[in-house]
């Protein structure tokens, strides 16, 4: 692979990351609710997901699912179904990491574990079937067929997934940089309703997805 091909690889990848999802948007909820610390499980999560996706692709999973419009259809089933549960549950959260206790109170707030944030991560990042074939159809495109396919492969997935890592911890630091606007319950609840119907909203777009023939 030269370097030209990389650099645009790189630049395609930049355009890909960039892009508004459901991993920015979880990541960027989570900072909110639970601070940035855990936000960034859900990133580790979201990015384990993206690996795993593309070691699918190259094992022929992609392909697989461009053959069968049965086993995309359960996939993106159940993809869309969990960003819909997700986007419920988070329009009707309370949660928020600025919920401060009365000073004579002996209680505590509940803590989100960050393994559950990073199993969300994971659930998230793998939602999405086209995924799949689209890592199929991307990779080709820049692995040199003279050359050994291992190295070449190791260098597009690492790369892509430092920068999708390095984005999603932008944003949960970024967005955390919010919280003095946010402090009041009410305005975080505002915050909690529209990330929730973006979830549902990104949850139905994708059922509605097709495969492309």
């Amino acid at each position: 692979m030269s370097l030209s091909t990389y650099l645009l690889y790189l630049a395609a990848v930049a355009l890909l990351v960039l892009s508004p999802g459901p991993t920015m948007l979880m990541c960027m909820t989570n900072s909110l609710q639970h601070g940035p610390r855990k936000a960034l499980a859900a990133a580790a999560g979201s990015v384990t997901a993206v690996l795993g996706t593309m070691l699918l692709s190259a094992l022929g999973l992609g392909a697989l699912l461009a053959a069968s419009e049965t086993a995309f259809w359960v996939l993106k089933a159940a993809g869309a179904a969990y960003l819909i549960w997700l986007g419920i549950k988070t329009f009707r959260s309370q949660t928020t990491v600025f919920d401060e206790m009365p000073a004579n109170s002996t209680q505590t707030k509940a803590v989100v574990p960050a393994r559950k944030l990073y199993i969300q991560g994971l659930i998230v990042g793998g939602s999405n079937p086209k995924a799949l074939l689209f890592f199929t159809a991307f990779f080709p495109q820049f692995l040199d067929p003279t050359a050994a396919w291992a190295p070449q492969f190791a260098v597009l997935a690492s790369t892509f997934v430092a920068f999708e890592f390095t984005v999603l911890t932008l944003c949960a630091l970024g967005v955390a940089r919010l919280a003095p606007v946010l402090r009041s319950g009410a305005r975080m609840r505002w915050f909690n309703r529209i990330s929730g119907g973006l979830f549902t909203l990104m949850g139905t777009l994708l059922l509605a997805t097709r495969r492309a023939t």
